[in-house]
């Protein structure tokens, strides 16, 4: 469907993992030898995504774009050591990949509407967009990539689509449900009770963005002022207006294995999962 462009929002301040998130970007945390959003990044990249937006906060020094970015010293060092296999380590920026860096504001204005607003008006987006979170990759996609299943499975280039991930039904009263029919969201209702369960998806902020939705999403931040203590700017709102006036968002169960690492538990399972793999191979 020519879907080329990903929106993946960084700038939180990662508080589930303080006092180390204080010094390391949330999405910076390592899994094995790559930080947590490289994998998101490579998901994006085998789908045939060519331009990616990171939404990241103001601190001063960026510890996501020094690692897409150069090192010249270890290069040097690396360089006059003959160390090609070492040198290859630092080619961490994939070969015909854009990358475009939004700050989010420290204005109090927080939720999941934020950056994607911030990115639609700052580069004009007018076409299909995907949106990714940094923090929680998919691992043992048997088609090598979720972002691409997800592509694959919208019709036309109007069209939304969200993924979700398969969950055991007692464990969906901690998550977003995502409630569908016929393949069509019908409706996001967070942390159901139990006795109103009535899928196995869990919402995950997987999803691809029309562009008409997309204005829904810059129209709803636009017209709210939220203080800092008032509620979030959360992308569900306009999700469901978009859904109310008709819009149409496919519903795809994920192929592979959702790891949230958001939290201590999530982040060390994350590695487990994956180094043990990696170990393996």
């Amino acid at each position: 469907m020519g879907v080329t462009k990903a929106i993946i929002p960084v700038a939180g301040w990662g508080t589930r993992r303080l006092p180390i998130t204080k010094a390391i970007e949330k999405c910076m945390l390592p899994i094995g030898n790559r930080p947590i959003v490289d994998y998101i990044v490579e998901d994006c990249v085998r789908a045939g995504i060519t331009d990616i937006y990171f939404v990241i906060n103001d601190t001063p020094c960026s510890q996501l774009r020094n690692y897409y970015g150069k090192n010249e010293k270890i290069e040097k060092y690396l360089t006059e050591r003959n160390a090609t296999e070492k040198l290859a380590m630092l080619k961490t920026a994939p070969e015909g990949i854009n990358f475009h860096y939004t700050v989010q504001p420290d204005d109090g204005r927080y939720g999941t509407a934020i950056p994607v607003a911030l990115v639609v008006k700052e580069f004009a987006l007018d076409e299909q967009v995907v949106m990714r979170n940094g923090d929680d990759p998919f691992w043992n996609v048997p088609s090598g990539s979720e972002v691409k299943n997800m592509i694959e499975g919208i019709k036309n280039k109007d069209e939304s689509a969200t993924v979700g991930a398969v969950k055991p039904t007692e464990e969906m009263p901690k998550y977003g449900m995502l409630a569908e029919k016929d393949g069509f969201l019908q409706d996001i209702i967070e942390k159901p009770a139990l006795e109103n369960v009535t899928s196995n998806l869990a919402n995950i902020n997987c999803s691809i963005f029309s562009p008409d939705l997309l204005k829904m999403i810059v129209n709803y931040v636009d017209s709210h002022n939220f203080g800092p203590t008032d509620q979030e700017y959360m992308i569900t709102d306009p999700i469901e207006e978009y859904l109310k006036s008709g819009g149409r968002m496919r519903v795809l169960a994920a192929t592979g294995d959702w790891l949230d690492s958001g939290s201590l538990e999530g982040w060390l399972h994350a590695n487990e999962v994956i180094c043990h793999d990696l170990l393996k191979n």
